[in-house]
């Protein structure tokens, strides 16, 4: 790895699916039954790895312990048993590509692709149509999904968005603004925009241009004061920013963001301070901040990969000094691979409680940790002793009905909870305070 500031020369971008990178020198040198392990999962969940990845943050020494391996590669633990042993069949047989896709689709169903209600609440409507490339939960913020940015640099493993990849025909695309800008318009309650996917960043700046600049020049568009843009690039891509043919004109139209009166927000995913070790990242990191915008970052506690205060201690106060922002300790999403990468809540709170001690008043800005469940976003925020009764202190940091943000309430302590569906309220009570009006939302209620 080059110790210089950045590098002298551009990099092509390869990518790589699960059967050509099996066929590299670092992947040849791993056992064989590991190997079969992960061919099987990967005809389940999506894989893909790039060049920069594979060579500079991964360390290969001793794969199978090194977290970014952990966060990228498939694992026959990732599938149930059950799963596991039907598709490792097929594959050992040889069956035809149809068989092994059929099964892979029947298994993919069963692994709560869209949760939270994503397909069945979130989905936008205007003048009685769903628009399907967006989403729009909580009152000021549209997600937007551009079809030109459905995929990422690299797939982490746990990601909850991992439908958009497998080719789903109900995944969220948009092929241009037109739609987002008509629903904005109706809908003045809208701050924010947050361009996501996939990952915007694989797209090439005039792509992007094309969805963004109509925003800025939209004259019934001036309550819309934030644009987001959620990326992995910055670690595993962060030549886009810097060696990209095209990096001078992303940075310019952030500028031109930023210029037209919006506050630019980059949503940076950051799951270990092992991915920031490259030279490319702290000048990606620098280059962004010159143009205004505000890179702010987020990431899921996973086990096997950060599941330890002193990694995310160590990664907030990296990001500080590099001028980011940490934002949000979310919990690992109940979808996918979720059997894989859960923590307990009551650890995960200790987790994050310890990393927040250990670090200054300007690193405490995580918020979390954060279940982004049906009802909306519900904080853990300790664990306590009322009325003789051991409870979790829950909170909503946004919520569907903004009228339950920050309320706090109890849920009843379970050791073995690893998502808000498995707590119970506390202190004998029959619901929580908001569940007759989401029962009602959801059409439990009827």
């Amino acid at each position: 790895m080059t110790s210089s500031r950045v590098r002298p020369a551009p990099a092509r971008f390869k990518a790589y699916r699960f059967r050509q990178a099996s066929r590299l020198d670092l992947l040849a040198k791993l056992p064989a039954d590991l190997r079969f392990e992960m061919e099987v999962v990967s005809h389940i969940l999506p894989f893909r790895i790039n060049d920069f990845v594979l060579n500079e943050l991964i360390d290969w020494a001793d794969p199978p312990a090194d977290p970014l391996f952990r966060l990228l590669f498939p694992h026959r633990d990732m599938l149930s048993p059950e799963h596991y042993a039907a598709m490792s069949e097929l594959v050992r047989l040889g069956a035809p590509a149809a068989e092994i896709q059929a099964l892979a689709r029947k298994i993919r169903e069963e692994l709560n692709p869209h949760p939270a209600g994503q397909q069945t609440l979130n989905v936008p409507s205007l003048e009685g149509d769903a628009l399907p490339g967006m989403q729009h939960k909580y009152a000021n913020t549209v997600l937007f999904f551009p079809s030109a940015g459905q995929t990422c640099h690299s797939y982490c493993a746990f990601c909850f968005r991992w439908p958009q990849f497998v080719g789903a025909e109900d995944r969220f695309s948009a092929p241009d603004s037109t739609a987002l800008r008509a629903y904005l318009r109706a809908h003045p309650e809208v701050s924010d925009v947050l361009v996501t996917g996939g990952d915007p960043m694989v797209m090439r700046t005039h792509r992007l241009a094309g969805y963004l600049d109509p925003l800025l020049a939209d004259p019934g568009l001036e309550h819309v004061r934030t644009i987001r843009i959620g990326t992995k690039a910055l670690t595993f891509w962060p030549h886009r920013f810097v060696l990209d043919d095209d990096a001078g004109e992303l940075l310019a139209l952030f500028r031109r963001i930023v210029a037209g009166g919006r506050h630019l927000a980059v949503m940076a995913h950051l799951d270990h301070w092992r991915e920031m070790e490259d030279p490319l990242f702290a000048e990606a990191v620098r280059r962004i901040r010159e143009t205004g915008a505000v890179i702010r970052s987020q990431a899921p506690v996973l086990a096997r990969v950060n599941d330890d205060p002193r990694v995310w201690s160590r990664m907030w106060e990296r990001q500080v000094a590099l001028g980011i922002v940490p934002y949000y300790m979310f919990v690992e999403r109940d979808t996918g691979a979720r059997n894989h990468f859960e923590v307990p809540l009551v650890r995960t709170w200790r987790i994050y409680a310890d990393a927040v001690s250990a670090v200054s008043g300007l690193a405490r800005t995580a918020r979390g940790p954060s279940m982004s469940c049906g009802p909306g976003k519900v904080e853990i925020q300790g664990v306590a002793e009322v009325h003789g009764e051991r409870v979790f202190v829950l909170r909503f940091i946004q919520a569907r009905d903004p009228r339950w943000t920050q309320q706090p309430f109890f849920a009843a302590y379970d050791p073995t909870a690893t998502w808000f569906d498995a707590l119970r309220p506390a202190f004998g009570e029959r619901e929580f305070f908001f569940s007759r009006e989401y029962a009602a939302m959801t059409g439990a209620g009827s």
